[in-house]
């Protein structure tokens, strides 16, 4: 059974229409922009988290006291 051009021609443009739409959405979730801000997002909310956060204090004062001590020495 043939088909219409009028319905093929319809159907193409649907799917070209239904494939920039997805190639606009892929290119907004592969945006570096957006995903350097996610990566920003979660570093802050890692550092701030207490876990992290204090040990992390310990660690640069070792490092400065020990930087002090090099230096007076």
């Amino acid at each position: 059974m043939a088909r219409d051009p009028d319905t093929i021609q319809r159907e193409i443009e649907q799917a070209r229409d239904a494939l920039a739409s997805t190639l606009d959405e892929l290119g907004t979730k592969a945006s570096p922009k957006r995903l350097v801000d996610g990566a920003k997002t979660s570093a802050r909310s890692t550092f701030a988290s207490p876990k992290v956060k204090y040990p992390l204090i310990g660690v640069a004062a070792v490092i400065l006291l020990l930087l002090l001590r090099k230096i007076f020495s």
